[in-house]
């Protein structure tokens, strides 16, 4: 396993593993996340791909538990581009976000969503669980590192 790999597992084990070092509500970071995740989703719902490059780093590393990873900005906007716009939204589940603060980079975020796929307007959505690294940049913050969990 690479360094890199066993970084991510520790910062994941740390995350998971002390609850009570996540943010609070009121924590100005807690709501800058929550107001990152509100903007990007909002842009992936209504199809607004500058909105969601602009979020998204060039160096991303997108992880599906079922379709794969990711590692390229460019194929990334494009499967969604291809496979979400105008048939799958995005709904938070509420209360669910968890935020930890990574001292002098950014955050992590954890919560729980489902997708509604309006070709399936019958299913009924099930929550699935989502972590996203989101690195504060001098151009801002961008998502670095996402992992969705169906």
């Amino acid at each position: 396993m690479s360094l890199w790999k066993y970084l991510f597992v520790g910062i994941i084990w740390m995350v998971t593993n002390h609850a009570d070092a996540q943010l609070s509500p009121q924590d100005t970071l807690y709501q800058t996340v929550v107001r990152l995740d509100s903007l990007y989703f909002a842009a992936y719902n209504t199809c607004d791909m500058k909105t969601q490059s602009e979020l998204i780093a060039k160096n991303i590393e997108f992880y599906h538990d079922s379709g794969g990873l990711i590692t390229s900005k460019k194929k990334l906007l494009k499967a969604i581009e291809q496979n979400i716009c105008g048939k799958v939204t995005r709904e938070l589940i509420a209360g669910s976000i968890e935020v930890h603060e990574i001292p002098g980079w950014g955050a992590i975020e954890m919560g729980l969503h489902q997708f509604h796929n309006n070709q399936e307007p019958d299913v009924v959505p099930r929550p699935g669980k989502f972590i996203v690294f989101w690195q504060k940049t001098n151009d801002g913050w961008v998502m670095v590192k996402v992992v969705s969990l169906h």
